[in-house]
């Protein structure tokens, strides 16, 4: 009898110990800025947006999971804003950040002085971190259904 207590009691703890091995929460993995093209609008949304948002903008990222909300689905912007992609919102949300936190938390960056850290050193910084800005800006509509 007490043998097969001993072997209940182990298989609970092992039941216990996978249990909670299942349910660990993602963490989002903190690295450098990748310098990219502020040519390509593209190219700098594959870097730094589709981790969260998804290569379509849908929101379903593999990093998507371990924020606290579903990222904005960016491929409904110009839906969401009566059919008129909103170019100066998106650019100034990339820029400054929003006024109330994005994800229900900080989790989205302020994309303005993430990008101009990339331009030091550049004769003209403010124009090239204008141009990426712009360049994302102008990607975000081609990803619009």
């Amino acid at each position: 009898m007490p043998n097969r207590i001993h072997v209940a009691f182990v298989a609970g703890l092992l039941a216990t110990a996978a249990f909670g091995i299942a349910q660990t929460v993602p963490v989002i993995k903190e690295v450098p800025m990748k310098s990219t093209s502020p040519a390509s609008g593209k190219q700098m949304y594959s870097t730094y947006c589709a981790v969260c948002h998804g290569v379509d903008g849908k929101g379903s990222g593999p990093a998507a999971a371990a924020l606290k909300e579903r990222p904005t689905n960016l491929a409904q912007l110009a839906r969401d804003n009566g059919g008129k992609f909103p170019d100066a919102h998106i650019y100034s949300v990339l820029q400054f950040g929003m006024e109330t936190t994005a994800h229900g938390s900080k989790d989205m960056p302020i994309w303005g002085p993430a990008l101009r850290s990339l331009d030091k050193g550049s004769p003209s910084p403010e124009m090239e971190e204008h141009q990426r800005l712009a360049n994302l800006t102008n990607y975000l509509k081609t990803l619009q259904q």
